[in-house]
């Protein structure tokens, strides 16, 4: 058995108006909202799930930085700037 829940639907002159605070309300209370306009639903703000992984992928995965990083090149580097090497 499922329980219909209505969700709270703004106008879009008030949801422009009103931005901020209805941002704020939908992440306080954790339910979505329906923006209207000529009061036919056009689009729904939800909350974002707090779950979101923090972790970030890309080309650097699962790849061992050297313990030297910082001295990486570090002659190469002397001798391009200075001429010479340490």
């Amino acid at each position: 058995m499922s329980i219909a829940v209505e969700l709270q639907s703004i106008n879009i002159h008030d949801a422009k108006t009103h931005l901020s605070r209805i941002v704020e309300e939908v992440k306080r209370q954790q339910t979505p909202v329906i923006i209207a306009k000529a009061g036919k639903p056009q689009v729904k703000i939800v909350p974002i799930d707090n779950d979101l992984p923090t972790t970030r992928f890309g080309f650097m995965q699962k790849q061992i930085v050297p313990d030297n990083f910082d001295r990486l090149y570090e002659e190469e580097i002397l001798i391009m700037f200075n001429g010479e090497a340490k």
